[in-house]
């Protein structure tokens, strides 16, 4: 068992305060000698003389719990409280004992009260009772009860909850026995389907057996006697009555009457005798007071419970009995009074169960300390026990969830406090508990997969993405992409995902997109949110947007077919580069098969004349084949593209000889020989033999233009063999020479030989050229220039 606490310490040398103790343990009633109930901690200083552990007293009295013992151990005192050798404990009998202890450390003693609550043990239920007894239960029955009628009812406290089966084990043979009584699963001994007329006086011993749970049962006897049928029959309409009086009653008032029915009756009271409060007219049953009914001042006036009799004069024995129970009430003229006269309170919906909203403060007038009753009654609220009243403390009860509409955020009720009084005056205080609603839980949504198609339209609806939020209101969210691929948006207030760019399969198939939920208008304080995220993913399907392309589109072939054979002329080789994971195409001859002499096999082609007839080609002949090659598959649409394969044929027979006396034939046995002549040829773009012509003529254009340049020069040279003149003619060579360069773009370079006389001029002048940007030297008496 757990240390609980005792004593807490105040002051040296001891310091403790019996409040600590616990109000309550409990004990299973199977529960036998030697059990450890609770252990106790103490606190006493070293220097102080050996502490002790008394118990004073046990209420009720027994014997059932030992001395309690004291040792110290690890600087503390622990007292073990235990059951003694004689403890039979029986929650029917006593169920609730309280021990009163008394702690002493030196000049310093203490005392407190440990209360024990003995609870059922439903494994050690037995009969028990006048049932179990040696003697047995007597009952006894009129001759004239009916048939099959119930005559008793067999309790046994606990075995209500086990379902225990009952049955009749004593024998009841004939003619002692009129006919079997029954008893049922309910404990009802029911009579004799035969009846019991003209059983009187007879005894019926019947042994009952009840077994329940596993293995366990008991027996128990019932004895029925039967009686015989009176003259008249003597009996009240109840059984027992409940009478409520208030104490200002006069002596002699009357209080109520009673009345039986029968021949001849008289009254009196059986139990008090004598009644010292109550008497009954003996020929007319009014009970009336004797006495003033003051509860101040006469003790044990509040409840009186009073037996009477009716029987017939002349037959005493022809009686009934009615229970009779006075309850006395104070005359009560002022309602309780009240403190704070209206309960308002403002709480968070996460108060943990167990807060105190407001403690009430009440006192009764008329009876000052008196107990009063106090009672939560709900004006309006969707959970009752939301709320609940600890005698004069309101608390929660119950998680206050506000996150269903309607739930909460307002609770209306009233704390009925009521006197025992008589009338009984109540009192109402308003209570008003306002519950503000917090954001107790983060938005969520699930990951989700759209496929759309690489050619679908801007703003193109893809789907919506679903958040929800168990904070109420519900779902109250929004939805955001930071920082996701510009391609897609998703919409702010209602999730759903358009499309904003173009796609396209080959370059990109799949998008990851992170959207962000975050909640709002869910909490007193409109700025804290809360947020969640998830991830969808949009997966882009390939749409037919590129034709085949074959390599060389067009082809020119010779072959040579002989008679009645097939030959394979060529392969047509196709494929789509921007989509290289497409390999199956569809081949078909649009064009130019005449005669229908070629034939595809997938994607070969092949000459096939099997038949002899008259329209065996005698010379070459050629055909232009077109091929329509389309890609296949289940994507849509199916795009195609046309080769062109032109076919030069030429025929091949078998040699035959004719003379006039003999004729050679081919053996049928010899296979001719298949000769495959294949000429490759190289056919250029368009595009490049047009830039290839306009670079060519542009090359002889500047080549003519630098001849004419050199032969000019070379004709003044010729003329004018002067120094100037060379100079001059050395200036043109160079001038060209630089024009040339910049028109070609090609290095310069400058010239390695030159006359002797052209090289000896004295130059005394240096300068940049305006056009070309070359320096040169240049001779201010003749204008020779030299290009550096």
């Amino acid at each position: 068992m757990v240390l609980l606490r005792l004593l807490v310490f105040l002051f040296a040398p001891v310091v403790s305060d019996l409040c600590s103790l616990p109000c309550f343990i409990n004990v299973s009633e199977s529960q036998g000698p030697g059990t450890i109930l609770q252990f106790l901690s103490f606190n006493c200083s070293s220097y102080m003389p050996t502490p002790t552990l008394e118990l004073l007293n046990v209420q009720p009295p027994t014997t059932f719990f030992n001395p309690p013992s004291l040792a110290r151990w690890q600087g503390t005192y622990v007292g073990k409280l235990t059951l003694s050798s004689s403890a039979r404990l029986d929650a029917l009998m006593v169920n609730h004992y309280k021990l009163q202890l008394k702690f002493t450390c030196g000049n310093h003693v203490m005392e407190g009260s440990l209360s024990v609550d003995v609870q059922r043990d439903l494994s050690h239920i037995q009969c028990a009772g006048q049932f179990a007894s040696p003697a047995g239960e007597m009952i006894q029955v009129p001759e004239t009860v009916t048939p099959g009628a119930r005559l008793y009812t067999l309790l046994l406290p606990g075995l209500e909850l086990h379902g225990a089966q009952m049955s009749i084990i004593s024998a009841q043979d004939l003619p002692h026995f009129p006919g079997p009584f029954s008893i049922n699963e309910q404990g009802w001994l029911q009579a004799p389907s035969q009846g019991l007329l003209g059983q009187a006086q007879k005894v019926f011993q019947l042994q009952i057996s009840v077994s329940f749970g596993q293995r366990q049962s008991c027996q128990g006897m019932v004895i029925v006697k039967v009686l015989p049928v009176p003259s008249s029959q003597v009996s009240f309409l109840e059984q027992a009555q409940n009478i409520t009086i208030p104490e200002n009653l006069a002596p002699g008032s009357e209080v109520v009457q009673v009345q039986a029915r029968g021949v001849d009756l008289h009254y009196e009271i059986l139990s008090p005798v004598p009644s010292p409060l109550f008497a009954i007219g003996r020929a007319d049953g009014v009970v009336r007071t004797t006495t003033p009914l003051e509860l101040a001042r006469t003790s044990g006036t509040a409840v009186s419970r009073l037996q009477v009799k009716a029987f017939e004069q002349g037959r005493p024995w022809a009686s009934a009995k009615l229970n009779l129970t006075m309850n006395v009430q104070l005359v009560n003229l002022w309602p309780p009074r009240c403190l704070p006269a209206l309960l308002v309170s403002q709480i968070p919906e996460t108060a943990p169960v167990g807060t105190v909203l407001n403690t009430l403060t009440c006192e009764d007038p008329d009876s000052v300390g008196a107990t009063l009753d106090y009672k939560l009654w709900f004006r309006s609220s969707s959970n009752p026990a939301s709320l609940c009243l600890y005698d004069r403390v309101l608390e929660v009860n119950a998680t206050l969830d506000c996150d269903t509409p309607g739930a909460c955020f307002q609770h209306a009720a009233s704390i009925l406090v009521l006197d025992g009084g008589q009338p009984q005056m109540t009192t109402e205080v308003p209570v008003l508990v306002m519950v503000t609603p917090i954001n107790e839980f983060s938005p969520a949504c699930a990951p989700r997969t759209f496929r759309v198609q690489e050619d679908a339209a801007p703003h193109t609806l893809l789907g919506s993405v679903v958040g929800t939020d168990m904070d109420y209101p519900h779902d109250n969210i929004e939805y955001y992409t930071p920082g996701g691929p510009t391609t897609f948006a998703v919409d702010r207030l209602s999730g759903e995902v358009h499309l904003l760019g173009p796609l396209d399969y080959e370059q990109q198939r799949l998008y990851r997109l992170t959207v962000l939920v975050i909640d709002h208008g869910q909490d007193q304080n409109p700025n804290h949110h809360r947020s969640g995220s998830c991830t969808i993913t949009i997966e882009v399907e390939d749409v037919n947007d590129h034709a085949p392309e074959c390599e060389p589109p067009f082809q020119e072939l010779t072959i040579y077919a002989p008679l009645g054979r097939s030959v394979e002329v060529t392969k047509v080789s196709c494929r789509i580069p921007q989509e290289p994971q497409r390999l199956t195409y569809s081949y078909s001859i649009v064009g130019g098969n005449s005669q229908n002499r070629f034939i595809l096999q997938g994607a070969i082609l092949v000459h096939s004349d099997l038949v002899l007839g008259p329209f065996w080609p005698e010379q070459p002949r050629t055909y232009e084949l077109l091929i329509c090659v389309a890609d296949a598959g289940p994507s849509t649409p199916h795009l195609s593209t046309t080769a062109t394969i032109i076919v030069h044929l030429v025929p091949r027979r078998a040699s035959t000889v004719a003379t006039s006396t003999h004729r050679t034939i081919v053996p049928s046995t010899m296979t001719p020989m298949l000769v495959t002549d294949t000429e490759a040829f190289w056919q250029p773009q368009p595009w490049f033999v047009v830039v290839l012509t306009a670079t060519g003529a542009l090359l002889l254009l500047a080549l003519g233009w630098l001849l004419g340049r050199l032969l000019q020069g070379l004709a003044q040279l010729l003329q004018a063999p002067s120094k100037p003149a060379q100079a001059l003619l050395l200036n043109s060579i160079q001038g060209t020479e630089g024009s040339i360069e910049g028109f070609m773009e090609a290095p310069k370079m400058e010239m390695s030989q030159a006359p002797s006389s052209v090289m000896n001029l004295h130059f005394d002048g240096r300068a940049k050229d305006s056009r070309t940007g070359r320096d040169y030297l240049f001779n201010t008496h003749t204008g020779a220039r030299r290009w550096l």
